[in-house]
């Protein structure tokens, strides 16, 4: 009998997909499905990886909380984009990537039937890990429109109440791309004044902006600053996906807890991948080097609304993805992504279980094909939908 913790949590869609992609053994599959990329990482990082594997210290689980280079270079790398200053002693921790870093933030903020409130359509691994803490997710919709996905300040500062914990964000949002702003700090400042709950906020793509803006991170308002969670990871915009090296920077009370849970959960993080981590996020030209694959990014997303242009797609104002409405093509995503597969050689994730509004959806990652391939989606579409 599945225990009560896991009775409301599906799956991602996204593995079975991908494991049906991985099964066809076929080189000619567009792999749109997962949140892979083929840009690598900065040599940097491959070089002191492979020097770490000859180290001793590197093959250790101390120190439990992270190497000090990893924590010195995480908490500078937060407080330049938040406009603070952050002690790596006592208001950083490394964790083993950035998800591992929400759930140990959730379960150091969250007692059970506690409220979380989340943007949908959102990360199914974000909606999880609410459940699986014992939380209950808030949703606040957001609208798609011809400029993209927009989330209304005031619905979610509406959405705070009595039984909030915790408003869990990411901005830019994964699935959508949408971006949240100022206004959203304003509101939220004002609405979390009469309560005790977190802004735990997901930076793992915050500068993955294809407006060539800065990241609007909550932690500048000086509403919020105090209440700021910031989990980051070096898996998207840094292309170290395999490293599994992500940190938590905050203020000191709750840093102690979320290092309990830690601790008491995955106990320490990959040895020999956080020196290169440290190594990369405090390099001269770590800035241009995710301007320069953002460039990329932004590249290859022109390319799908291009190749695309007669479907129901919305755009994305940064990340690795973007969605497409089914029901506008009679379609259900699973249906849709099923022809695709089947017919086209498209390995697409339909969102069921990202949120109440994104079952309408199918996903389409842009990351991990060049744009020779993904030049290929319009005759591939048509041959799968007609």
């Amino acid at each position: 009998m599945t225990v009560s913790r896991l009775k409301n949590i599906p799956g991602i869609g996204v593995d079975m997909v991908g494991a049906a992609a991985d099964d066809a053994e076929d080189p000619e599959f567009l792999r749109l499905e997962n949140l892979d990329t083929d840009l690598r990482p900065a040599s940097l990082a491959v070089e002191l990886t492979k020097a770490a594997t000859e180290s001793d210290l590197a093959n250790s689980y101390l120190p439990f909380r992270g190497h000090m280079s990893l924590r010195e270079a995480a908490a500078a790398h937060v407080g330049r984009i938040a406009g603070r200053v952050y002690d790596p002693v006592t208001q950083c921790v490394s964790v083993a990537g950035g998800l591992n870093g929400v759930l140990n933030t959730l379960l150091a903020t969250v007692e059970p039937g506690d409220e979380v409130v989340v943007c949908d359509p959102g990360y199914a691994g974000l909606i999880n890990r609410i459940r699986l803490v014992g939380g209950v997710p808030y949703f606040v919709r957001s609208t798609p429109t011809a400029d993209g996905w927009r989330t209304d300040p005031a619905a979610l500062a509406n959405a705070v109440g009595p039984r909030t914990a915790a408003v869990l964000v990411m901005s830019p949002s994964m699935p959508t791309g949408g971006v949240l702003d100022t206004t959203h700090w304003d509101a939220l400042a004002a609405a979390l004044e009469r309560t005790d709950a977190w802004v735990v906020y997901d930076a793992a793509m915050e500068r993955i902006r294809f407006d060539g803006r800065a990241p609007d991170h909550p932690a500048r308002h000086p509403g919020l600053a105090d209440r700021t969670i910031t989990v980051g990871s070096a898996s998207k915009e840094l292309r170290m996906i395999g490293w599994r090296v992500g940190w938590v920077v905050g203020p000191p009370g709750i840093m102690a807890d979320i290092g309990l849970v830690g601790l008491t959960n995955v106990v320490s993080q990959v040895g020999i991948a956080q020196q290169a981590v440290a190594a990369v996020l405090n390099a001269e030209d770590s800035e241009a080097d995710v301007a320069a694959a953002t460039e990329i990014w932004r590249e290859r997303c022109e390319v799908v609304l291009e190749q695309l242009a007669e479907y129901p797609c919305i755009r994305p104002d940064g990340g690795w993805s973007l969605l497409i409405d089914t029901s506008q093509l009679g379609l259900t995503p699973a249906a849709t992504s099923g022809l695709l597969f089947d017919r086209a050689k498209v390995a697409a994730t339909p969102m069921d279980g990202w949120g109440p509004s994104a079952a309408g959806y199918l996903r389409i990652v842009f990351a991990n094909e060049p744009v020779e391939r993904l030049a290929e989606l319009r005759d591939r579409f048509h041959t799968a939908l007609g």
